[in-house]
């Protein structure tokens, strides 16, 4: 039998009646007796809520009474100071929690590095045009045939879009960098492409009722068609980049109100059966959303001024690690508070203690992630460099909310907050349930009797899981895929690919030497997947010479978003680089090129820099290099079953086309640092439990008192992750299954089993090298 066998099977019930009450100047988050607080700590309780121990005369009684009503003044004057500066905080914030949108950038060419191919050209193509232009195509189709009627109405509308009213005195004209070309007829004479270049330097000037150009003009045409070419019967549709924009920007519409709206909604009713309180789940949503109000008041002036880089995405994950983050804080703060009032009649003793128990395991979750967020600089992408600190920002606000604001909502309401469960001063702990009826008492009776046999089979059914990690496809998607419901820019590129060759107008980009432009030509018009190159910027003009060099472009006849046309990309530039090394391949489709080349580095570097962040906070934290490893490698198993399954579910159950190449690194960082929280959260009450009753003691009263609470975090961010699939974006859909999954995986399989079974069957060693594990 184990050295702590017997102790472990005795843990149940017994673990607090052997000893004398300890005091509340002696008490720094330990346990209490069950038989209660002896005469100096009743006499304490009652002094500070304001009552009197017992009978005392003189000027001994006067001192004691104006002691008591000092420190009373003292306790409430921190209460209301705390509140009324997070009230002020929340009236600054607020405001600027609903102006994050106008500080987004989701343009894929910004966020690559300054040394990528695609950003080199980008730059020096801005020479041989007169301004960067984002185009806008209309496609006008007639599946009979365009008729000489059509052509007429279409030149019509063609010369009035100048004029179009974006409003505040502005029209399409003002934003055109060249007269609008005329339409092009298609070779089976089934449709016309209209393409309206604008400046994409002004795409985000603001035209009326805080709508941008880049969506005020797509928005405008699209009013206008309907108008003038719909009623002929004439399919008509506004694509390209600037109406694929313009659709993403009607996806992201809703980040501001629904995405948080439901999050909210979500985790209050989560919190309603956790806590049968219609108060307590007010509180916590308050502090969730006052701490969104710090990180905002951060975040918003650095994305304004360019300190950091703010997309949709990195937004809707931000309001979604805010409201998962304080509410997981606040779950862990509450129950310990609630544990203690069992303890003490005051409330201020109960919060003291409370609050010195849980900083430790909090302020050591909020670091890890904090960091592992942080470790995100390392990318060479702007969008997942500028996740990092935009991440970091918005746990910092949830801890710091958790951490003061919420306390002093719990002070202010007393035991009144948790009605009409209201906790009394009977000394019942959770701890007392190991092996009783209780779910949690049976499943840490489960883990003392059967340790190995646990931790055995649940690592063999992750295993399996992970086994299908390999078929994930995180290649990249087109932008049509992008979109999870029926958008006019996807249809319409559908449509343009029938009649037109699929890459026309968003041509490939070939910067080279005017030496080689003639074999350039040739030599692209050679690889599979190009249709046609030439180095004039219309028939009979001659090329453009800049510098010595000269500006090839290609169009490819696969559409050129496509994870296809990025191969085909790679071969060009593979060609081209034999011709010389000083030609350069960009465009759009060797931007996406860049991307995904961007974020196969990143995941080779920034992977290994988190687990070595969360492995020194570990084992700073519990003073052991056993229990960090094992914390890790758990952890680690548990993401890699979540990929095999999300694999399984993307590719056979929901059918995605595939992945965005971010998606892996996205999930790793939020399925790692957060999930280990979880253990975090179990192994610190383990270490406290375990130096006064024994390792093995101690990891079941560890289980036992804190299943509940860390398993109601678990399905409360999992669920606040899963709200964001309310945008039909398939990027955050994915990233909603993959950390929800995840999270539930973690909190009731990695956590809840494998954790505490390999460190009962391990014993005192997993806290080796400290003396607790000698």
């Amino acid at each position: 039998m184990h050295d702590d066998d017997q102790n472990a099977a005795e843990a149940g019930g017994k673990h607090r009646a052997d000893g004398a009450p300890q005091t509340g100047d002696d008490v720094t988050g330990g346990r209490h007796a069950d038989d209660g607080p002896d005469g100096e700590t009743v006499a304490r309780a009652a002094a500070e809520e304001g009552h009197t121990a017992g009978s005392a005369g003189g000027d001994g009684s006067r001192g004691r009474t104006g002691r008591r009503t000092r420190g009373r003044w003292a306790w409430r004057a921190a209460i209301a100071a705390v509140l009324i500066g997070w009230l002020v905080l929340g009236a600054l914030g607020g405001p600027a929690v609903g102006k994050l949108s106008e500080v987004q950038e989701n343009d894929n060419a910004n966020f690559l590095p300054k040394q990528a191919e695609s950003t080199l050209v980008a730059n020096e193509s801005a020479k041989f045009v007169d301004s960067k232009a984002l185009p806008y195509f209309v496609l006008v189709e007639r599946e009979s045939g365009i008729t000489p009627d059509d052509l007429t109405k279409v030149k019509a509308f063609q010369a009035k879009i100048p004029t179009l009213d974006l409003g505040d005195g502005k029209t399409v004209g003002d934003y055109l960098t060249a007269p609008i070309a005329p339409a092009i007829p298609s070779k089976d004479g089934k449709a016309l492409l209209i393409t309206v270049q604008t400046d994409s330097t002004r795409a985000d000037e603001v035209v009326k009722d805080g709508e941008t150009a880049l969506f005020a003009i797509a928005d405008t045409m699209r009013t206008a068609i309907k108008q003038d070419l719909t009623p002929t019967g004439l399919s008509v549709y506004v694509t390209g980049p600037g109406g694929v924009f313009a659709d993403f920007v009607v996806a992201f519409s809703g980040i501001d109100g629904i995405l948080l709206g439901v999050a909210l909604a979500v985790v209050f009713v989560i919190l309603l059966i956790v806590y049968r309180s219609p108060i307590l789940p007010i509180a916590v949503l308050l502090t969730a959303v006052f701490g969104l109000a710090l990180a905002a008041l951060v975040v918003y002036p650095l994305a304004k001024h360019d300190v950091l880089q703010l997309n949709g995405q990195s937004q809707g994950i931000l309001f979604i690690l805010v409201v998962g983050a304080a509410t997981d804080y606040s779950l862990l703060l509450v129950s310990r508070y609630k544990e203690e009032l069992h303890d003490y009649e005051s409330k201020y003793q109960a919060m003291r203690i409370a609050w010195r128990a849980s900083i430790e395991p909090i302020a050591a979750s909020a670091a890890t992630v904090i960091l592992g967020l942080l470790c995100l600089l390392l990318s060479q992408l702007g969008s997942t460099k500028g996740l990092g600190p935009v991440g970091a920002f918005g746990i910092a606000g949830a801890f710091v909310a958790a951490m003061t604001f919420l306390p002093a909502i719990l002070l202010a309401f007393g035991r009144r907050i948790f009605w009409p469960s209201i906790p009394r001063l009977d000394h019942v702990h959770a701890g007392d349930q190991v092996g009783g009826r209780r779910l949690w008492g049976r499943v840490s009776g489960l883990v003392g009797r059967r340790a190995r046999r646990v931790w055995v089979i649940s690592v063999v059914a992750l295993l399996a899981c992970a086994a299908f990690l390999p078929t994930f496809k995180a290649s990249g998607t087109s932008q049509e895929d992008l979109f999870l419901n029926e958008v006019e820019s996807v249809t319409g590129q559908e449509q343009l690919a029938k009649h037109f060759d699929a890459g026309a107008g968003t041509p490939v980009q070939i910067l080279t030497p005017v030496a080689n432009a003639d074999q350039v030509v040739q030599t692209a018009t050679k690889v599979d997947g190009v249709g046609t190159a030439s180095a004039s910027q219309a028939p009979g003009v001659p090329p453009k010479v800049v510098d010595g060099k000269v500006l090839v472009q290609a169009t490819l006849t696969i559409p050129a978003d496509s994870p296809d046309a990025t191969k085909v990309v790679q071969h060009l530039r593979t060609e081209l680089d034999k011709v010389s090394p000083e030609i350069l391949v960009g465009g759009n489709t060797a931007i996406n090129l860049d991307v995904l080349d961007a974020s196969k580095r990143d995941l080779r570097v920034i992977i290994p820099s988190i687990l070595a962040v969360i492995f020194i906070v570990l084992m700073l934290l519990l003073r052991s290099l056993v229990a960090a490893v094992l914390l890790v490698f758990a952890n680690v198993l548990s993401f890699g079953a979540t990929v095999g399954v999300s694999a399984l579910a993307f590719n056979h159950v929901f059918g995605f086309p595939g992945a965005d190449p971010s998606i892996p690194l996205y999930a790793f960082v939020f399925l790692v640092a957060l999930g280990i929280d979880y253990s975090i959260f179990l192994m610190t009450r383990v270490r406290e439990e375990s130096q006064e009753h024994g390792t093995r003691p101690g990891i079941l009263i560890g289980l036992a008192v804190t299943g509940g609470v860390i398993t109601s975090a678990g399905v409360v961010l999992a669920a606040t992750f899963s709200a964001l699939a309310v945008l039909p974006i398939l990027f955050l859909v994915q990233i909603a299954f993959m950390v929800a999954f995840g999270v539930l995986l973690d909190t009731t399989v990695v956590r809840s089993l494998v954790v505490p079974s390999l460190s009962y069957d391990i014993g005192k060693r997993i806290w080796w090298p400290s003396k607790l594990g000698s």
